[in-house]
């Protein structure tokens, strides 16, 4: 164990600067990193506002932050794919390889997964990390360091996109504006869709959304989010919908979205659980497909910012000193409308 510099949470509603004991020996298959730029992420803000997420709870001072990039500095035993001065980002969540769901290549929802800033697990800001070389990517040289920390959410709409298994030509409607739902909508566009409608409360996010082609943002304040599906497709439906905002209610109409044999994926989970119309899911014969995190995504989301085929870059909002992170998560928490992503940079 080293003593290291961390955004620490303390507890529920307290975060610090300070030293903190992290394990930083590089042992057999594993790199030492130096953090370059961290992400802020809703889960990190959700443990520092409420102190837990479902199970997962806040007993102990854990070091916050997953989205990351940096560059390699130390090589452990057997790592051979991977060097000293390697620009870098990383998976945060590593599975038991030996598991049903590892040896499925279902590794993300291992019950044994370790996922950084997930309790007990610390995360990754503070000045340099430890991590299995397995799960470490290696960027293009195209590819930034503040681009590198967004593979991580990115991968999450990468999934998504996978699971709706997309044909060229697809319509596909967004339920939600956030940092994911954006990032669903551009991996959904990426991935083959003509359009992708998105749906959301607040303008300014629709507006930053709408800087993408192919988006088609429907304020829901104003107009009815199935009025516009059926306008926009002569009332047949759209071929996948992608639930991102989390929202039971947005469970109330979701049936009516979809055409018949379109597909639902869902990505935003509700606190509470939802209500679910079996019998039109039925009669409609929808598919329903669920993500949990990624799996087997890291390496097709880095290929498509060094093609150049997704940028990420406009979604960043601020990037903030690592001396001012816990100014950087009160911002978070003020939720702004214009805000999708905020970065932490570590000192050089």
């Amino acid at each position: 164990m080293t003593m290291a510099q961390a955004l620490v949470l303390e507890r529920q509603h307290e975060l610090k600067l300070r030293d903190i004991d992290l394990p930083m020996d590089v042992g057999p298959g594993m790199v030492k990193i130096k953090i370059h730029t961290v992400g802020v992420c809703g889960s990190d803000v959700h443990y520092y506002t409420h102190g837990r997420i479902g199970p997962f709870v806040v007993n102990a001072p854990m070091v916050l932050g997953h989205e990351a990039a940096g560059t390699v500095v130390e090589i452990g035993q057997g790592v051979t794919h991977l060097k000293v001065g390697d620009r870098v980002c990383m998976e945060p969540g590593i599975p038991d390889p030996n598991s049903r769901a590892s040896r499925l290549g279902m590794y993300n929802v291992d019950p044994a997964v370790t996922f950084w800033a997930t309790p007990p697990i610390h995360g990754v800001l503070t000045p340099f990390v430890v991590h299995p070389a397995n799960y470490t990517f290696r960027l293009p040289d195209n590819v930034s360091f503040a681009e590198g920390a967004m593979v991580e959410p990115f991968a999450v709409g990468m999934q998504a996109a996978t699971k709706a298994r997309i044909t060229p030509g697809d319509t596909a409607v967004v339920l939600g504006a956030g940092p994911i739902g954006t990032m669903v909508a551009i991996a959904a566009l990426a991935g083959g869709c003509a359009r992708a409608i998105v749906a959301d409360l607040a303008q300014p996010k629709l507006d930053i959304a709408a800087r993408y082609q192919g988006i088609i943002p429907v304020n829901i304040r104003e107009n009815s989010i199935v009025s516009e599906v059926k306008r926009l497709t002569e009332d047949w439906g759209a071929d996948i919908v992608f639930e991102c905002s989390g929202s039971p209610k947005a469970w109330e109409t979701i049936m009516d979205l979809p055409r018949p044999g379109g597909t639902i994926v869902v990505v935003g989970l509700p606190v509470e659980p939802a209500p679910f119309d079996i019998a039109t899911a039925s009669t409609k014969e929808i598919r329903i497909e669920t993500v949990f995190r990624y799996a087997h995504q890291y390496d097709r989301a880095i290929a498509l910012f060094a093609s150049g085929r997704v940028d990420l870059k406009p979604l960043i909002s601020e990037t903030f000193a690592f001396k001012d992170s816990v100014a950087a998560f009160d911002r978070a928490v003020e939720a702004r409308p214009s805000d999708v992503k905020l970065q932490i940079r570590m000192p050089d």
